[in-house]
């Protein structure tokens, strides 16, 4: 009988042992579980405001070229500062894709996480409505960059027109100029010419006694020169003629040391009045 309760007694030892054993394991277990639960909320908030820093890092960016594009837009217009407002805005355009991405994304996960976030889905909304507001300024700045494209264009265009009007008024005053150069060359030419009456003759200068009497005589025998610089005349002559008109007080006609006779022009305007040719009859 002794032996019996003995064994009983160590049957129920084991046993009780045994439960002891269970009991723990459950335990381990459900602890082991309640880990990897936090984990996994801890991933998925790492998850989550790790994407929440990159749209606050993304707005901030945007806010940084935004304030580029306007300090651009009021300096002077060159082609560095067109150059920068492009690259600028092109940035903000992608950035603000980015970011619309990446909203979308919290809201899906935060959708999907077993994290039951108030506040972090109003952050989320926040988030959104300070990117609407970016996205509302940069409209009105893509705007106002237009419309000042829009200006230098028409601005270029009128400078273009300009440009032509001055062109076109320097052609016009260089033909003027060239034509009252012409004009003042003409007005102020004279032809002068000296030799004997049968050199004349033979020209046709001097017809029966006249003088030009007709317009076909050898224009080419004559010298051509500026009457305002015709000054002296030697006529390498010790007889000489005045054939055309010419006012007597407007020049002298007198021998020099070797006896010929040379023409001094005392008033050129007044001696060239009457007649632009001059014609000398000589021996």
């Amino acid at each position: 009988m002794k032996k019996i309760l003995l064994l009983v007694a160590c049957a129920l030892g084991l046993s009780a042992c045994n439960l002891t054993g269970e009991k723990q394991d459950a335990v381990q277990q459900e602890r082991d579980s309640l880990q990897r639960i936090i984990n996994e909320k801890d991933i998925e908030l790492d998850d989550i405001l790790s994407t929440f820093n990159e749209v606050q890092e993304g707005i901030r960016r945007i806010n940084e070229a935004e304030g580029r594009v306007t300090i651009a837009d009021g300096s002077r217009e060159n082609a560095s500062s067109r150059e920068v407002i492009r690259e600028n805005m092109e940035f903000i355009q992608q950035a603000m894709q980015q970011n619309r991405d990446m909203i979308a994304q919290l809201q899906e996960k935060l959708k999907n996480s077993s994290i039951k976030a108030t506040k972090m889905q109003k952050t989320i909304e926040n988030l959104q409505s300070q990117i609407e507001a970016q996205a509302a300024r940069i409209q009105e700045l893509e705007a106002s960059l237009a419309e000042k494209d829009a200006l230098i264009e028409a601005q270029g265009d009128a400078i273009a027109g300009l440009s032509n009007d001055v062109a076109s008024l320097t052609e016009d005053n260089r033909a003027k100029a060239e034509k009252v150069q012409q004009q003042d060359k003409e007005l102020n030419t004279a032809w002068f010419v000296f030799g004997t009456k049968s050199e004349l003759k033979e020209q046709k200068i001097l017809t029966k006694g006249d003088v030009l009497k007709n317009g076909d005589f050898n224009n080419s025998f004559f010298t051509k020169g500026d009457l305002r610089k015709i000054t002296t005349i030697q006529t390498n002559s010790k007889k000489a003629t005045i054939m055309t008109s010419h006012p007597s007080d407007s020049y002298t006609l007198e021998k020099n040391g070797n006896k010929e006779y040379v023409l001094t022009i005392t008033n050129q305007a007044k001696f060239w009045s009457i007649s632009k040719y001059l014609v000398i009859v000589t021996k």
